[in-house]
């Protein structure tokens, strides 16, 4: 049993939690996802990382209330259980592996997309640790929607707030902010890397592509059982299929098409939409071992 160690309701329907996880936090880094089930009856929900502590062995998650596992989810308290917490899956960010005095040769931009501030959290805070200091933009569609704003300044170089209503910080999307730093401002990034959800990334890396910034994307929000065998997370990405949970979740967001991935989350959300995705796709429409019959 994995016990939280923290839980707390950050805005509506999301929430937060710190669950002791010991030897997840000893190997996890940023951009890897874990898989959590609240007991044996529960659904496999796969959650971004959101901070971890090595020293404490522990890791914080952040969920939504998009159905009713996560509204389960939502009602466990400081003190209750995960029966399974694995990790870490995924493939780490590619800056991770990049040597640091290359690294710090860059100006590197986050853009952050509502529940997309949690993933972005510890690149970001990662990158404060190893002396290099990141420009942050924050997006909401509200201020009340905002989610980990103390964090985030602690650790960005420059945070920029962003609310599509205006009701707090910069007005309007997060692409006209990027737009504003670039033209206007006199800024120079030479790598972008934008999380949340999969229209703002789409509109982000056509923003991006259009000022010459190489720009990655994590595909996690499409992500439905972390294994590949459910065939949810199917992406074209330079024109090869590739799965956003084995193969990701980061990509390069000029060439994820968009366009196909949208269309087919909406599909995969009906039975009927899951059955002819399957038929269109044949052995590739699953990731694994590209053979499963469920």
């Amino acid at each position: 049993m994995y016990k939280i160690l923290e839980a707390r309701e950050l805005t509506t329907n999301i929430y937060l939690m710190e669950v002791e996880a010991k030897r997840v936090a000893k190997r996890c880094q940023p951009g890897q996802f874990v898989i959590v089930r609240m007991d044996e009856e529960g659904e496999r929900i796969p959650l971004t990382i959101c901070d971890y502590n090595r020293e404490k062995g522990s890791i914080t998650i952040v969920l939504q209330v998009v159905g009713a596992e996560t509204m389960r989810m939502a009602k466990l308290k400081t003190g209750d259980s995960f029966q399974d917490f694995v990790g870490p899956l995924g493939r780490a960010s590619e800056f991770v592996e990049e040597p640091l005095d290359e690294l710090r040769k860059k100006s590197i931009l986050f853009v952050a997309g509502g529940l997309g501030t949690a993933p972005v959290y510890p690149q970001v805070k990662w990158m404060k640790e190893h002396g290099i200091e990141a420009d942050v933009i924050v997006g909401a569609k509200t201020k009340e929607l905002l989610i980990l704003e103390k964090e985030m300044s602690e650790v960005a170089g420059n945070l920029y707030i962003t609310t599509d209503d205006g009701s707090y910080g910069r007005s309007g999307m997060v692409t006209q902010t990027i737009k504003d730093l670039v033209e206007k401002e006199g800024k120079h990034y030479d790598v972008c890397v934008a999380i949340g959800p999969m229209i703002m990334m789409k509109f982000v890396s056509l923003m991006t592509k259009e000022l010459n910034i190489p720009t990655v994307v994590s595909l996690n929000p499409i992500m439905v059982d972390g294994t590949g065998m459910c065939g949810a997370c199917r992406v074209t990405v330079d024109g090869e299929v590739k799965f956003a949970c084995v193969d990701g979740p980061e990509f390069d967001g000029h060439k994820v098409d968009f366009d196909q991935a949208l269309k087919r989350q909406q599909m995969y959300k009906t039975a009927e939409g899951k059955a002819m995705l399957k038929q269109q796709e044949g052995d590739t429409h699953h990731g694994g071992c590209g053979q499963c019959s469920e």
